[in-house]
């Protein structure tokens, strides 16, 4: 659970940082500096505004039942991995032109006025801020032992995030964020299969959904979660030892679908650009 807290901490912070960067350097290179007194307030009201979420959504469930518990960490389960697959395609996408639509809705921003920058910078980073609230809600419900893994994860992920994207800001180091998106985005496709199954199972035990005692499998002889290796698989990809078949069918059509869907998108785009040239 460590390792994918980290990843999507890692993924989500430099989204945001990156937009933060864009932004700045957009202000500072048209000498227009005084606009970013309008900028940090809406980046940290945006960053208040998911740390509330998130500690509501992890801390307020404790006075519900177990069915409850279960309904909502599985629906919650489920809608993060809605945004994580998103998120994935919609970076991979823009990762070439999200610098120049974010300069164009700043300088509509400064025509307008400081709090439309305001609200610019606050929509920008609170997109990535509720993302990752549901996200870490979805790991401590997953971890099912505190807070303090997944939350040393996101917050190791989001810190090594910001220092990444500063030292890109001041062109201290270069790298190709088109592979490096292409990478964390196919970790991201088994983070989020894992995290399916464990909705559906936590909807199962809800009894939302039937089938909790039909099992797929019974690994917790040969590959038991309290184990090194269990532990391990279960915290980068929501190993379950005891997995239902509707947990099985899902993990295995979701990766089957969406991978090949991931991987094929740079070749379609770059047969589109052969095609317009």
């Amino acid at each position: 659970m460590l390792f994918s807290s980290l990843l999507i901490g890692l993924r989500e912070g430099l989204e945001a940082a990156l937009v933060v960067s864009i932004l700045v350097a957009f202000l500072v290179k048209t000498e227009r500096r005084s606009a970013l007194r309008w900028v940090w307030p809406g980046v940290a009201a945006a960053i208040v505004l998911s740390v509330a979420i998130g500690a509501v959504l992890t801390y307020t469930t404790a006075q519900l039942s177990f069915e409850q518990q279960e309904l909502l960490g599985g629906s919650l389960s489920i809608v993060a991995v809605v945004f994580v697959t998103a998120m994935i395609f919609w970076m991979r996408k823009a990762s070439r032109s999200i610098a120049a639509e974010l300069r164009g809705k700043m300088d509509q921003a400064l025509a307008v006025g400081p709090l439309a920058v305001l609200l610019l910078s606050f929509l920008a980073v609170g997109r990535e801020g509720l993302e990752t609230a549901v996200f870490f809600y979805a790991a401590v419900q997953s971890a099912q032992g505190g807070t303090a893994q997944p939350l040393a994860g996101f917050g190791v992920g989001i810190v090594l995030a910001v220092v990444l994207a500063y030292l890109l800001y001041r062109g201290a180091v270069r790298f190709n964020l088109g592979k490096f998106f292409t990478v964390t985005g196919v970790l991201l496709v088994f983070v989020a299969a894992g995290v399916l199954g464990y909705g559906l199972h936590d909807l199962q035990e809800a009894g939302f959904i039937p089938g909790l005692h039909t099992l797929a499998f019974d690994a917790s002889g040969a590959i038991p979660e309290t184990s090194w290796y269990g532990a391990l698989l279960k915290g980068i990809f929501n190993y379950s030892q005891q997995t239902t078949m509707l947990q099985a069918i899902a993990w295995v059509a979701y990766v089957v679908i969406v991978l090949p869907l991931f991987l094929r998108q740079p070749a379609k785009k770059e047969a589109l650009a052969g095609t317009k040239e």
